[in-house]
């Protein structure tokens, strides 16, 4: 009698966890990876100068939300990262290839040295992302993304601050969309792109 009476509670209990793991097994929503900061337009001017400033491009530092492959959306003091997409990358990881391609395309005084070559360089160049955000006004809008940088060029080897600037570039995207929103990504991580190498172009000298 012990027996079957125990019997039925246990059999009741393997049911609700076997419910459960269908339950944990069950197929998540669709996620659509994504990639921004290909490779730019190749300058015509590129390379001009026979023996171009060796710059050394130390990691770039992402904030702690965003280095990861989600997208950040803010509204006010509200945060939320955007359904249905990731970076199919890390963030970090997409813009130091992204950054890194823009200086062979378009810088005319510098020569970059990434982070993955041994050669010193006669300066060092420091990037901080400080935001990299979509931006709502109020939800259900199109948002505009954000992209502020901090970069600072080093005198080596005293490392002494020889330039330094920050950048903010805000891109709209054209519609509340996933793909919008990653395309506003990626226009505004060139824009910021070009810029740095313009600026380090002028100041490396």
């Amino acid at each position: 009698m012990i027996r079957v009476s125990l019997i039925r509670p246990i059999a009741a209990t393997v049911a609700l966890v076997a419910l459960s793991a269908c339950a944990l097994l069950s197929t998540p929503d669709p996620v659509q990876s994504y990639r921004f900061g290909g490779v730019p337009a190749s300058s015509a001017a590129a390379a001009t100068v026979a023996s171009p400033t060796q710059v050394t491009l130390r990691r770039v530092e992402f904030p702690e939300a965003v280095e990861g492959d989600k997208l950040l959306g803010v509204t006010g003091t509200e945060t939320a990262y955007i359904a249905g997409a990731r970076w199919v990358s890390p963030a970090a990881d997409l813009y130091m290839e992204s950054i890194e391609n823009a200086f062979a395309a378009q810088a005319t005084r510098v020569r970059l040295i990434g982070p993955r070559e041994l050669t010193r360089g006669q300066r060092s160049l420091d990037i901080d992302i400080r935001s990299f955000e979509a931006r709502y006004d109020a939800p259900g809008l199109a948002p505009t993304i954000v992209v502020t940088a901090r970069a600072r060029l080093l005198a080596l080897p005293e490392r002494t601050v020889a330039a330094e600037q920050v950048f903010t570039v805000e891109q709209p995207a054209t519609a509340n969309r996933v793909s919008a929103i990653v395309e506003a990504f990626d226009l505004a991580t060139r824009d910021l792109n070009t810029q740095i190498v313009a600026w380090t172009d002028a100041s490396a000298g």
